[in-house]
């Protein structure tokens, strides 16, 4: 096992920046997420881990100790690819024992070895197969199967479920999850699916245009993210426009709706001043939404429902709310969908929970 170190790494292809001074630390066994969309430079991350690429600036070190100089074969790292690259012509017992016949070892020992690693990933009785005749989520086992037999330092893993429907995805994740617990791998998930990276990892890490924006353990980044744009990526969340109270941000912010709320500011060293405009986020599931009445209480304000979109246990409720301003404000929430008593065309009070009110800077990030 092995701690692992990106320090400052910095990459152009082609002469496109890549990778702008990434940094980023995993402990000896830990499991982090590497989460961020589609070109933002996490896969290259990981190929420099691998030793696919190696940076114009920075370093990668294994604990403590630089890597740069050894090609992919020499850094002990176990790899897994989204399309899981098993050889066709070879049975499942080839496919996982290949790097142990590249590493030089006896028949005995990697039939050994091969044998503990089916058993890890279930699949014992499943040697002498090939892998088409075997389900997406068997070829994903026999992929992981053949990363752990080596016994590596360090395990990457890229968008390891994106090829698997949605119940074997939900299957596998506990599967790696235990199996990374079991063995203790130091391990990196390459990922753009939020409900994965947040159930698999010890610590998700969100990258934007090459850079790390926010590491945090998954609850804390879902609850506080430091960043609007981290907000917005990591679930689904409301964004407001506010004005900070001329008295400072410990008075209150003013809103579109004519409420004041006492929002929480996630990273307190960046400096909002007073009189400032500020933008205001909440995730769906703390609105709270109540059949209007006479007695509204004097921290809600009335919106239209304007449409219902029922998710299974949930039901999101898209809301509007008429404005003195520029023009009317949208939101969405989160309501239990049995027993739901609001309908479209409805008005609605509306609350935000100052607890669960976020304040950013204007610009988002």
């Amino acid at each position: 096992m092995a701690s692992v170190q990106i320090n400052d790494l910095h990459l152009a292809l082609g002469g496109n920046p890549v990778l702008n001074g990434v940094s980023l630390e995993l402990a000896d066994g830990e499991c982090v997420a590497l989460l961020g969309p589609s070109g933002c430079g996490k896969t290259t991350t990981l190929r420099a881990l691998a030793g696919f690429v190696r940076g114009d600036r920075g370093e990668v070190r294994f604990n403590g100790r630089s890597v740069d100089a050894l090609p992919a074969h020499r850094r002990n790292v176990g790899l897994v690819f989204q399309d899981y690259a098993l050889f066709p012509h070879m049975t499942v017992a080839e496919n996982v024992g290949y790097g142990l016949r590249m590493r030089g070892q006896s028949r005995s020992a990697i039939k050994a070895a091969v044998g503990e690693a089916l058993a890890r990933v279930e699949l014992s009785g499943f040697e002498a197969r090939l892998p088409a005749q075997l389900s997406g989520g068997q070829r994903q086992r026999v992929a992981l199967a053949r990363a752990i037999v080596i016994e590596p330092d360090v395990l990457l893993l890229d968008e390891p479920l994106g090829a698997l429907d949605r119940k074997l995805r939900d299957g596998m994740q506990v599967e790696l999850k235990r199996l990374q617990r079991e063995l203790g791998i130091t391990t990196l998930i390459v990922t753009h699916d939020q409900e994965e990276a947040l159930s698999l990892s010890n610590r998700v890490a969100v990258m934007f245009a090459g850079q790390i924006a926010a590491v945090d353990a998954p609850a804390a980044l879902y609850r506080r993210p430091p960043r609007a744009d981290v907000m917005a990526f990591l679930g689904r969340a409301n964004f407001l426009l506010v004005t900070i109270d001329p008295a400072g941000l410990s008075a209150g912010v003013n809103t579109p709706m004519g409420v004041r709320l006492r929002a929480q500011q996630p990273d307190p060293l960046r400096a909002l001043a007073a009189g400032s405009r500020a933008r205001l986020g909440i995730r769906p599931e703390h609105v709270q939404v109540r059949r209007a009445s006479e007695d509204a209480q004097a921290d809600e304000f009335s919106a239209s429902v304007v449409d219902l979109i029922y998710r299974g246990a949930l039901a999101e409720v898209l809301l509007q709310v008429s404005t003195s301003g520029a023009g009317p404000v949208r939101l969405s929430a989160d309501l239990p969908a049995e027993g739901l008593n609001v309908q479209r065309g409805d008005t609605v009070a509306v609350r935000l929970p100052d607890e669960h009110c976020l304040i950013f800077e204007e610009n988002g990030a």
